[in-house]
């Protein structure tokens, strides 16, 4: 199963507080529609159905069925620029 690491909790949480943003909401990630082996992630309100749900603290990751797979052996990662800009990445576990 994905893990995430401590920035991967507090930028995803910096992402979801708010006061429009669910309490259920998460950071999904999903095939990149026309990009082979290309993810995308977006900020999304739920969970779809099938999607695979992650939870470390307060914070919440889905990952599409079709994905989850092949993030088994991987951990997500956080950079926070000193502009409050998020980049994530995967890495091997």
């Amino acid at each position: 199963m994905l893990t995430l690491t401590d920035n991967a909790v507090v930028a995803i949480r910096d992402l979801t507080v708010g006061e429009n943003i669910p309490d259920q909401a998460g950071l999904r990630l999903a095939p990149k529609p026309g990009e082979e082996a290309s993810l995308e992630l977006s900020l999304v309100s739920a969970p779809l159905a099938g999607d695979q749900v992650i939870e470390k603290e307060d914070t919440r990751v889905f990952v599409e069925a079709g994905v989850a797979p092949a993030l088994d052996d991987k951990t997500l990662d956080a950079e926070i620029g000193a502009e409050g800009e998020h980049t994530f990445k995967l890495m091997r576990q």
